[in-house]
């Protein structure tokens, strides 16, 4: 796809050559990429699998319109981009800002940093979304177990892995420790959902599976996302087991947080002036 843009708009070596200031990627790379994720969110555009696209019926009747220009600022038409550009980060209560706003808040620079820090977390994030929703239903499985793992329940890989290995059990695909030690025991329910909604009626059997086994803890993982009825009724059976829901953004949040398929591409370190060392007293 890079060679077709690059000879459509007839860049020259010089042109794709260019780097960002941080000299890990190009700047051609970084667009294209940004464009992708930006359309793709937009409905415009659907990911077949790796490195093969389709254009949606949606992006066809954009086609057929023959806008003069699609940037950023056409797409916050649609409301899938425009729910896009404002996810919901709960660390800081709020909505994320768009490039308009920070620059109109005039924020620091420190600010602009943590703003373009969270864009492309965002962006990763999708990212390892659709991979694992590309991914065979084993590899989900392996996603599923070492991030568990890596989250401290579980054990071992090894011991986690033989215990979400099986071929489930009345609504239940495995069940693990919640500690080393073997204290307590979690079950788990994994669904590897595209555009499924997981809804009352899944939540409620995988509950009534855990109740069934005298387990008071569980925790349910999907690539798609949760009903509020799924949500609520969480709620409601709290009182009698503690069940923990992980949606498709969730799971693709703590992936990136334990460093499951995802890599370090820079570093960046913010210095601050140290006040003690320059104290004489």
């Amino acid at each position: 796809m890079r060679e077709t843009l690059a000879a459509e708009f007839k860049l020259t070596p010089a042109d794709r050559a260019e780097m960002l200031p941080s000299g890990k990627q190009s700047v051609f790379d970084n667009r294209v990429g940004w464009t992708k994720t930006y359309l793709d969110k937009a409905g415009l555009l659907g990911t077949v699998r790796r490195g093969v696209y389709r254009t949606t019926k949606a992006g066809k009747a954009v086609l057929i319109e023959q806008p003069p220009r699609i940037d950023k600022q056409y797409l916050k038409r649609f409301d899938a981009f425009q729910q896009f550009l404002a996810v919901q980060h709960d660390d800081e209560g709020g909505e994320e800002a768009d490039d308009a706003a920070v620059e109109a808040a005039a924020a620091t620079p420190q600010e602009h940093l943590e703003a373009a820090y969270r864009k492309i977390r965002q962006k990763v994030e999708s990212e390892v979304l659709q991979a694992v929703l590309s991914a065979s239903p084993g590899f989900f499985e392996k996603v599923v177990v070492e991030m568990l793992v890596k989250m401290g329940y579980g054990g071992s890989l090894r011991d986690a892995g033989k215990a979400l290995g099986g071929t489930g059990d009345g609504g239940i695909d495995g069940i693990i420790n919640e500690d080393r030690l073997g204290f307590d025991a979690i079950y788990v329910q994994a669904k590897r959902w595209k555009d499924n909604t997981v809804g009352r009626p899944t939540v409620q059997s995988f509950a009534g599976s855990l109740l069934g086994k005298k387990g008071r803890k569980g925790v349910f993982i999907t690539t798609s996302t949760f009903s509020k009825d799924a949500q609520e009724y969480v709620k409601e059976v709290e009182a009698n087991a503690k069940i923990v829901l992980i949606d498709g953004p969730t799971l693709a949040s703590l992936m990136v947080d334990y460093g499951i398929g995802v890599s370090t591409e820079s570093t960046f370190e913010i210095k601050r002036l140290d006040s003690d060392y320059f104290s004489e007293e």
